[in-house]
């Protein structure tokens, strides 16, 4: 069983929009596409997941969304990159009709999502890491027993600033994507453990 880095996508891998809802709004944050190359490379699984409330919102349906990743899977493409899954909650607690508003365990913090991605794709959860640019990403990761990185991309400095004043500052944080993926690999490298 190997390793996996679970990324959020917005504000992650892509430029944060409000609501994503047309292919033609993806753009890959700079650097992101050869980072996720350097984690293909080593070895390691590289799983996308993503709150996508805009869907139970009625912002978005499942086909337009299924475009939208078909786009990242291109974009990523262009820089010899892939992810090995991409896996995304629609629900929202309080927003639209059941059986999109409902309490799920897909919706980060939880980490239902995760641990989907790992059963489906045989991963070592020990030896995984979460990046992403909130909060609820870490949870996610923690919740599963993996490792986190909180990315100053996104929204993720406000939230370095807002955990910090709560007195929960993140473990460990990195300026983007490129810059947690040299925290990754480095901590792989001094461990000897790898991916795998």
């Amino acid at each position: 069983m190997r390793g996996a880095v679970f990324l959020d996508r917005d504000g992650t891998l892509i430029v944060e929009r409000d609501f994503l809802t047309d292919p033609e709004g993806l753009c890959l944050l700079p650097g992101a596409g050869e980072a996720v190359a350097r984690l293909n490379a080593a070895g390691w699984a590289v799983v996308v997941v993503t709150n996508q409330s805009g869907i139970a919102r009625g912002l978005l349906d499942e086909r337009t969304l299924s475009e939208i990743h078909e786009r990242l899977h291109a974009d990523l493409a262009a820089h010899e990159a892939r992810l090995d899954g991409v896996y995304h909650c629609p629900h929202h607690p309080e927003h639209g009709l059941p059986p999109l508003r409902a309490d799920c365990s897909c919706r980060k913090p939880l980490p239902g999502l995760l641990e989907l991605a790992a059963r489906e794709l045989g991963l070592d959860c020990e030896r995984s890491w979460c990046v992403g640019d909130a909060e609820r990403d870490l949870l996610a990761g923690e919740a599963l027993g993996a490792r986190s990185i909180l990315v100053a991309t996104g929204k993720g400095a406000a939230e370095a600033t807002r955990m910090t004043a709560a007195g929960r500052p993140p473990e460990r944080t990195a300026a983007d994507l490129p810059a947690a993926v040299d925290a990754i690999l480095a901590a792989a490298q001094a461990s000897g453990s790898g991916c795998s």
